[in-house]
Formats: structure tokens, C-alpha cells, sequence
């Protein structure tokens, strides 16, 4: 009877691998170039159908799978096998900047913020000439500011904002000094009240220097301009704002800040959920680390809550 039972489970085991591998197996994935500078995935499940999840990567060289030079954690990309496993045709696409980088021809001075907005713009158009009616923006960390500009400009469906700021990006560099670097808080302040003047910052402390050297101050200038909020309220579609609690980046007030913005938007805060959306049980140095570790599996509620909103 044991040996019987025995079989039966391992039957089973394998019934189940052998259609987990045919689910697999009808997946297309495609590698898409927008541009020049924007190439991407396209992951379409059969039962897709009309129906487009576009992922937009946060701040710095990202590429389409989250990932930066020196950081490998595959956010992006589990992101998006995630959503298609649930039946969701998904496309996630590398910066302008790693395009840049490849070629070695990146020059600082000359990128705006409005270079990535336009960028998206493009992969809107190029996937609605494609025949995909509904279209929704899913924006990580700074890529939301970026889904939000873009949808005032090729209306798309929806819009999921997935630890995006609230606040313009010089107030929350402020409020990190603050709790951080409080002796800098004055210097930054002041600099940062130049950019907002159009006025060049000739040195500032080495501490700094990241942020406000000469070639990035045109940078982040046309960065600041832009405050989450307000053009958030602009739009007029359905949105949806999810924070982490183990987010060490963008905290929860930041969402609320969002959703006080625009009281319609369906709310989600992820217990245990870090800026790389994994959960964290640990401390701060399990959090780190974890910006490293590409085969932790993501934070389980982030995939439910996401397709439940494209889907509903």
C-alpha cells in the first residue's frame, strides 16, 4: 500500500512539472527595439490577448531587469515573469543610459529628465501601432515619476506606482540628509535652492559631489521641477500605489502622500517588502544584501496585488 501511495504522489509530482513546463513553454518572449537607444522583452502569454503591463526601472543606469553594473537582484525580471505566469503580456525595457554606456558615448551634461519621459512616451505609441488597447504603466522608485509624466502625454489605462516618491526628489534628498547627514543639510539646501534658480553650483562638499557635481546639476534640475503629487492628480485613470515597510529608500509616508494627492487610487502597503521587493525578516545588513541576491524569490503579495489591479 505504501509503495502504492509512493507512486502515486511522485505521478503526481511529475504531472504536475510536465504542465508547469507546458505553461512555460507557451510563453512568447521576443526582444524588441524601440530605438536606437531603447531595446527591451516582451513576454506574451497566450491569454493575454489586448492587454500590455509596461515596467519602467528606477533611478541610474537600470536595466530592464533592475539590475545596475554593480548591482544583480532581477526585480524587474521577476516582475515581469511574475505578471505572465498570471496571464499578463508584460515589456520591460533597458534605460536610455545603459544603451549609452555600451556604446561609451554617455555624456552627462546633455540628459533631462524629460529624455526618459519621452522614451516611454515611444514605447507607448510603438506597442499601441502594435494593436494593445489596454495598456498599463507599472513605474518602480523613480520610474513612476516617469509613468506619470509619460501618461499625460499617450493616455495609457492604468498606472501602478510601485514605491514611488510623493514628494519632488530635492525634498526627499533633504529629509535623508536630515536623518542621516544632518551637517550637510544647510550646504544642500542652499545648492539645491540655486538649481531651483538656474544657477550654477561652482564646488560643493565631497560628500555631495554625487549628486551635484557640475555635469549632473542639469540633471537634476529638470528633475526637480517635477513634483509627484500634483502630477499625479492630473491624471485620470485608475492608479494604484504600493509601498514596503522594509523599504529603506522610499518610505510609507511617501505613498500616502500619493494617495492624499488622489484620494481614487487603490492603496497597498506590503508588510516586510524592501525597495528591491523582497521580503525582509531581518535587519538592515539582510536588507543590503539582498540588492545582491537575484534568486530570492519577490515578496509574494506584490505579484497578487499588481494583476488583480490590471485584471479588475
Amino acid at each position: 500500500m505504501q509503495t502504492t501511495i509512493a507512486r502515486s504522489i511522485l505521478y503526481l509530482g511529475l504531472l504536475l512539472l510536465t504542465f508547469s513546463g507546458f505553461a512555460q513553454n507557451q510563453l512568447k518572449i521576443e526582444e524588441i527595439a524601440i530605438n536606437p537607444l531603447i531595446n527591451g522583452t516582451l513576454i506574451t502569454p497566450p491569454e493575454a490577448g489586448a492587454s500590455l503591463a509596461i515596467i519602467i526601472g528606477g533611478s541610474g543606469p537600470t536595466d530592464r531587469n533592475g539590475n545596475q553594473q554593480m548591482v544583480k537582484n532581477d526585480a524587474l525580471k521577476k516582475l515581469a515573469e511574475g505578471l505572465s505566469a498570471q496571464g499578463i503580456a508584460t515589456f520591460r525595457y533597458d534605460k536610455r543610459l545603459v544603451a549609452m554606456l555600451r556604446k561609451g558615448n554617455i555624456d552627462e551634461i546633455t540628459i533631462k529628465f524629460d529624455d526618459f519621459v519621452s522614451d516611454l512616451v515611444a514605447v507607448i505609441n510603438h506597442f499601441k501601432e502594435a494593436g494593445y488597447k489596454a495598456i498599463t504603466l507599472i513605474g518602480h522608485s523613480q520610474g513612476a515619476l516617469v509613468a506619470t509624466l509619460a501618461a499625460q502625454q499617450a493616455p495609457v489605462s492604468k498606472i501602478v506606482s510601485l514605491e514611488g516618491a510623493g514628494q519632488p526628489i530635492d525634498a526627499i534628498i533633504l529629509e535623508q540628509l536630515a536623518a542621516q547627514m544632518p551637517f550637510l543639510t544647510e550646504e544642500a539646501t542652499q545648492a539645491f535652492e540655486n538649481l531651483k534658480n538656474n544657477t550654477k553650483i561652482d564646488s560643493v562638499s565631497p560628500a555631495l559631489s554625487s549628486l551635484l557635481r557640475p555635469s549632473l546639476q542639469p540633471f537634476m534640475r529638470s528633475w526637480m521641477l517635477y513634483d509627484p503629487a500634483k502630477e499625479l492628480q492630473r491624471l485620470r485613470i485608475p492608479v494604484l500605489i504600493i509601498t514596503g515597510s522594509k523599504d529603506l529608500q522610499v518610505s510609507e509616508e511617501e505613498g500616502h502622500i500619493l494617495a492624499k494627492a488622489m484620494p481614487s487610487a487603490k492603496r497597498v502597503h506590503i508588510e516586510k517588502m524592501n525597495h528591491v521587493l523582497r521580503e525582509i525578516e531581518g535587519n538592515a545588513l539582510e536588507n543590503s544584501k539582498s540588492y545582491y541576491q537575484p534568486s530570492l524569490p519577490l515578496a509574494p503579495p506584490v505579484i497578487t496585488a499588481i494583476s488583480d489591479f490590471i485584471k479588475n
